[in-house]
């Protein structure tokens, strides 16, 4: 499994995308300041387009996302290297 990461600064939210084998598994959307769970996923919810400049990155596990959410720290975002929000 793995996750790509965008965050809304204005909004405050943080949407994920996970990808099993390649294959998109759904999306989620929640604050900046809570955490993700397998549950919030649902495979017919996309990111909003207008997001392509604010990916965060790749992670291996929801674990590793959440933990980023934690730190706190200034978002380094560019714009996303795929066309996973379409």
């Amino acid at each position: 499994m793995g996750f790509a990461l965008w965050v809304d600064t204005t909004n405050g939210v943080a949407w994920a995308q996970g990808t099993q084998e390649y294959r998109v598994m759904g999306s989620a959307a929640v604050a900046v300041t809570d955490q993700f769970r397998l549950v919030d996923f649902r495979s017919t919810r996309r990111c909003p387009p207008d997001l392509a400049k604010s990916f965060a990155g790749f992670y291996g596990s929801l674990e590793e996302v959440n933990a980023r959410l934690r730190e706190r720290s200034p978002w380094k975002l560019r714009t996303t290297p795929f066309l996973a929000t379409s």
